[in-house]
């Protein structure tokens, strides 16, 4: 867990969370009681403080990248303030089946619960919550014509070809919502729904790639949700600059933001504060 730490001080520790594991334990009777979560780690993340950090929000279990903690009670009460204000900037990147028509929009479609009885699957609802999205499409892949490369339902040409260009390993199996095209997107959640990002992508006609409820991924054996909470913005200083905290890209997501035309380079380096964080505010436990 430490090696996972992006960001430090004396107020809150921002973590680069893996895919496919859960942020809170399973409860004392349920299904998920003895499986691992991020919360039995935090022991490991006092450094020095009576108690362990605590979640300030959550990322669903199959979403990687920036999660905030609070280090301890008065800090967790401002930074819940902050994320239930909307003052806490969040940007996700999103590799989806498909190609939206435009290069950026916004999505706004409320959501509620598809069933009371199924956890917390969300749909559109005209009587739900209010739930607002930008997106802006960041790079676009488009398969060979047919007979060239790995594209969905598309065999290989008899031809060599410039394998550079093409996936090392296969799209998702058929159905696919985009008919092989797949797109990189920037996305800004306006508004804290579950699985808000998800629904909107599934309800636009381009399902991220790897979700296994609202796309078209298979329920087990498909491909990691391409779906990274990139950066957050944090004012949680008065009369400073806030504070900006990069996820590195995941590993599972990196060849196909390369075919949609990710670079490689990460822009940003991860923040530490001085290891004696004696510059920080004084707030007490």
């Amino acid at each position: 867990m430490v090696s996972r730490l992006l960001y430090r001080d004396g107020l809150m520790l921002v973590i680069d969370k893996p895919a496919g594991l859960a942020v809170h334990r399973g409860s004392p009777n349920g299904k998920d009681r003895d499986k691992e979560s991020l919360e039995d780690h935090f022991d490991t993340l006092r450094f020095g403080l009576p108690r362990a950090p605590a979640l300030a929000h959550r990322l669903d279990r199959d979403t990687s990248g920036c999660l905030v903690l609070g280090r301890h009670r008065k800090a967790l009460a401002q930074l819940g303030k902050l994320f239930r204000n909307g003052a806490i900037d969040k940007t996700y990147w999103a590799v989806v089946e498909g190609s939206p028509e435009a290069e950026e929009g916004v999505i706004d479609l409320a959501l509620g619960r598809l069933d009371a009885n199924i956890g917390w699957w969300m749909k559109p609802d005209p009587a739900g919550q209010p739930a607002v999205t930008r997106w802006k499409v960041l790079g676009r892949y488009s398969p060979p014509p047919c007979g060239e490369g790995l594209g969905v339902g598309v065999e290989r040409s008899a031809t060599p070809v410039d394998a550079a260009r093409h996936l090392t390993t296969p799209l998702p199996t058929l159905p696919h919502k985009g008919g092989g095209k797949l797109s990189w997107l920037g996305l800004e959640p306006l508004t804290g729904r579950t699985h808000q990002l998800r629904v909107h992508c599934a309800a636009m006609g381009w399902p991220v790639l790897g979700d296994a409820i609202y796309g078209t991924a298979p329920r087990t054996g498909g491909p990691v949700l391409h779906l990274n909470a990139r950066e957050i913005v944090v004012p949680l200083y008065k009369n400073r600059v806030p504070v900006r905290v990069t996820a590195p890209v995941p590993e599972h997501m990196r060849e196909r933001l390369a075919e949609c035309g990710w670079d490689g380079e990460e822009n940003s380096a991860p923040s530490f504060r001085d290891s004696t964080e004696a510059n920080e505010p004084e707030m007490t436990q």
